[in-house]
């Protein structure tokens, strides 16, 4: 490509994992980071040779000089910071969720038509290694028809910034969300949802929410699917994880339990005399998919690159989010480059994240059946 873009990444805590990958992307000339502590932003600025820093965003949107931007800043500031960037004329990417209301959604979208950029949220687990492998199992038919479809993400927030205290869990759906709708590309058009368990008075303050656990049934557009998806903040004993269970007539597969699991494929052999058919079980080994990135940043892909002759190249949580980050920020910056809408544009990600939105209001009212707003139209 002889056309190269100038991006920002913006919130230095999470978003310098993505600096490294940005700085050897080939189609990328300049880097730029932002962050309004300066301590951080010369911290990761002095270890990945980043000269150009802001601590304010205003600062760097007024400055003109960038095409895109890559938010990766705190949640409660997601659509209002898309909505800066959009209407300041660049490319946005921006962490999940998309926002935190549907008057932030519409918000959101109203900027991006009005503006004719790219808006691409940037949800990790649909471009981890074991997505990538069971949307192949998948499209190469091994799978068969899909009869059912779990997802689910559990995380204890007990401890982390304030802003996440008593957050609603199905308000923040789509890394367990995002992998199973992308997999099918089914719409959601209702959600039925419970909540459970109860939380400490503090915790429920914030947010009025009062629930540690919520639990939602999704009805798909021209799908006879149903998806579950569950998702727990606060109060449960149990361990990390960000997980995704496609259940085929002939094949299935389930993510991780417990993070960093293996992942388990499952196979329906013929039926014999004995009741039932055989079912073989396999963990597998997920292999990079590096070979689908440029050769400059495939070795982001792996975990725990570091090397000592080159500093700048390593980074911090070393092929996080199962590999995901350069498969991101490629598809990012490839969609501005090409000229073309990214894979998880504005559409999707308003679609994903209102169906935690959606969610959580079923939760409130019992279980009551609501509509998910179709946005394409």
């Amino acid at each position: 490509m002889s056309k190269k873009i100038k991006v920002a990444v913006v919130g230095m805590r999470f978003g310098a994992e993505f600096v490294p990958i940005y700085l050897h992307h080939p189609w990328v000339e300049r880097v730029a980071i932002c962050d309004s502590n300066p301590d951080t932003l010369n911290e990761v600025g002095n270890k990945f040779g980043v000269d150009r820093r802001f601590t304010s965003m205003d600062d760097l949107l007024a400055s003109g000089d960038y095409d895109a931007v890559h938010l990766v800043t705190p949640v409660t500031y997601h659509a209002e910071h898309s909505i800066a960037v959009l209407n300041a004329g660049m490319h946005c990417a921006c962490t999940i969720p998309m926002g935190l209301s549907m008057e932030e959604l519409y918000r959101v979208l109203e900027a991006k038509w009005r503006s004719g950029k790219n808006y691409m949220m940037m949800e990790t687990a649909c471009y981890t290694r074991e997505f990538l492998y069971a949307k192949e199992m998948y499209e190469s038919g091994e799978m068969g028809k899909i009869q059912f479809m779990r997802c689910a993400h559990y995380q204890d927030m007990d401890g982390w910034p304030e802003y996440w205290k008593g957050f609603p869990p199905l308000m923040h759906p789509t890394h367990a969300l995002g992998p199973v709708l992308d997999l099918i590309s089914k719409r959601p058009l209702k959600v039925y949802a419970l909540g459970s368990g109860s939380m400490r008075e503090e915790l429920v303050r914030k947010y009025n929410n009062p629930f540690p656990i919520e639990t939602a049934i999704y009805q798909l557009e021209d799908s006879d699917v149903a998806v579950e998806l569950t998702r727990t903040m606060f109060h449960t004993a149990k361990a990390y994880s960000e997980s995704f269970n496609v259940y085929g007539e002939k094949a299935s597969f389930e993510w991780q339990q417990i993070e960093e699991e293996l992942p388990i494929v499952m196979r329906i052999g013929e039926l014999t005399e004995h009741r039932g058919r055989p079912i073989s079980i396999e963990r597998v080994e997920v292999p990079d998919r590096a070979e689908l990135l440029p050769k400059e940043i495939q070795r982001f892909t792996k975990r725990g690159v570091y090397d000592e002759n080159n500093p700048h190249l390593s980074f911090l949580q070393g092929g996080g989010h199962g590999g995901s980050h350069p498969h991101l920020v490629h598809e990012f910056v490839s969609s501005i480059v090409e000229g073309r809408a990214p894979h998880i544009d504005e559409v999707k990600a308003a679609t994903w994240t209102a169906a935690g939105i959606c969610a959580h209001e079923s939760a409130l009212q019992g279980g009551r059946e609501i509509a998910i707003p179709n946005f394409k139209e």
